[in-house]
């Protein structure tokens, strides 16, 4: 899954070890996410989407979201 937390993180100027202390994870899962390597549990993606002041949608890319219908 995609994001954008390095490029939100860079423009607010806070480290990765920064961001970690805020979310309560290590650094590694900082690098993980930025580098797609690691999808974020729900509550991880909800103090991520909280610490950047959005919505999980907007910081997270869901691969096939184009295809979801929804409810269907």
């Amino acid at each position: 899954m995609q994001n954008r937390i390095q490029e939100l993180r860079k423009a607010r100027k806070v480290t990765q070890q920064e961001l970690a202390d805020a979310l309560s994870v290590t650094r590694q899962t900082i690098i993980s996410l930025e580098n797609g390597k690691y999808n974020a549990s729900l509550i991880l993606a909800h103090k991520a989407a909280q610490f950047f002041g959005m919505t999980i949608e907007k910081l997270f890319i869901f691969e096939g979201e184009e295809n979801f219908k929804g409810g269907s």
